[in-house]
C-alpha cells in the first residue's frame, strides 16, 4: 500500500504536505521542511491506514492545493 506523490515547488521556501482522513483528521505528515525550487517525489506508505477516501494538502507561502485519493487494500 505505497504510492509516490509527485509535486513541483515554484519558489524556494517552507513546504507542508499532510494526509487527512474523510473526517478531516490528520493521519500523516509527508513533508514539513524548507525545499528548493524544483520537482519532488514523496513516498506515501499507507500500511497502517484502512481502505477509504483520503486527502492530501500541500501548502507553500504562495500556494495551497488539496487532492483526493482512494486507498483500496
Amino acid at each position: 500500500p505505497t504510492t509516490n506523490i509527485e509535486f513541483q515547488v515554484a519558489e524556494s521556501g517552507f513546504v507542508s504536505m499532510k494526509v487527512y482522513d474523510i473526517q478531516g483528521r490528520e493521519v500523516q505528515t509527508l513533508v514539513n521542511e524548507n525545499l528548493n525550487k524544483g520537482s519532488y517525489s514523496i513516498n506515501f506508505n499507507a500500511a497502517g491506514l484502512s481502505s477509504g477516501t483520503y486527502f492530501y494538502k500541500i501548502v507553500t507561502s504562495s500556494f495551497t492545493d488539496v487532492k483526493k485519493m482512494m486507498l483500496v487494500k
